[in-house]
């Protein structure tokens, strides 16, 4: 589909709104295509008009002057640009602070969550949801090494996150206002959305969809970004790898007893000192990967501690494009400058 140049009427105060929120990062390549998308999703709307907020998450090359040409012909579309990159999960806070829906849908610019699953979502939210989730049933394009290693996450994090979060979504979901507003009431810093959404409760449902090839472009998650993430994911919302720790704390030190009963025997029974070398060594590397491993752990709390008392804003928003206000309710950042 091809868009207009000519102006799109102003919303319709009278009808319920829904905000389409979409970090962008280096999408140059699809975002044309995807504003297509989005902009005749939102033709087909009927009792609801719409806000389209677009999170420049810091992009190097052209897609923020993609938005802009668009934003100026359609009032529709509002334009968050960050003074640099800050993530993807940032950017995605961003978009709900600014939105002003009665709904709001968090979708990714690279086409692979289709648009018009979102119809669905509306549905069940008009039948009384409050987040309607998109589970993936396949994801094409992807290497098996992904597809396993996601699967697996999920998994993992299911076992050890004390809040229950759905396997195999991501963050495309529609989430009412209540939600929303929950959200913006949590001010942490390593951010995990879609284990947010599930802490905050409400009524949810799943939607399932055929994930689509990637459009255009590359992932924006290499493999060093997965396990980052991943990381976020496990130690945002579980204590447990603590209580990990002290397990194989008490593993060790039972080794190490059963050890040490070994070297009292040979002292006292045999005249062979070398012959505990080995079970020394053993002993030794056991103990020491054990306690890198809990010093690792505690540390990467520790870490998360320190990014919480610094109290620095989420972002720094360079510009906010097209708000009737100068900066958003709610807004976490210092804006630089304003058009």
């Amino acid at each position: 589909m091809v868009l207009t140049s000519e102006l799109q009427p102003a919303e319709d105060t009278s009808l319920e709104l829904l905000s389409l929120v979409i970090p962008c990062y280096n999408e140059e390549q699809v975002i044309t295509e995807t504003l297509s998308r989005i902009t005749h999703f939102c033709s087909e709307l009927t009792g609801l008009t719409a806000e389209i907020i677009f999170i420049d998450d810091g992009s190097k090359d052209q897609t923020q002057a993609i938005l802009r040409d668009h934003a100026a012909r359609d009032p529709r579309i509002k334009i968050i640009c960050f003074a640099r990159n800050f993530g993807h999960q940032i950017a995605v806070t961003a978009g709900m602070d600014a939105a002003r829906g009665d709904a709001v849908v968090l979708i990714d610019a690279d086409l692979q969550d289709p648009p018009e699953v979102i119809h669905q979502m509306i549905e069940q939210w008009r039948a009384g949801y409050d987040v309607v989730y998109g589970t993936r049933t396949k994801r094409p394009g992807e290497s098996i090494f992904k597809r396993n290693s996601a699967r697996g996450f999920y998994r993992l994090l299911n076992k050890l996150s004390d809040v229950p979060i759905p396997l195999d979504t991501g963050d495309f979901r529609l989430m009412s206002r209540p939600i929303v507003d929950s959200l913006k009431a949590m001010p942490e810093r390593d951010r995990f959305v879609r284990g947010m959404v599930s802490w905050v409760g409400f009524k949810q449902i799943s939607i399932p969809y055929k994930r689509a090839e990637r459009f255009a472009g590359k992932s924006k998650y290499p493999l060093r970004k997965m396990l980052r993430f991943a990381t976020d994911g496990i130690l945002s919302f579980s204590t447990k790898p603590l209580q990990m720790s002290i397990a194989l704390g008490m593993l060790a030190a039972f080794i190490a007893m059963g050890g040490i009963i070994y070297a009292i025997g040979m002292r006292i029974f045999t005249d062979i000192w070398v012959e505990g070398w080995t079970a020394l060594m053993i002993a030794v590397l056991f103990l020491g990967g054990v306690q890198l491993i809990c010093v690792g752990i505690l540390g990467e709390y520790i870490g998360r501690i320190y990014n919480e008392v610094k109290q620095r804003p989420l972002y720094v928003v360079e510009e906010y494009l097209g708000f009737a206000d100068e900066q958003p309710a709610h807004s976490r950042s210092p804006v630089v400058k304003h058009k």
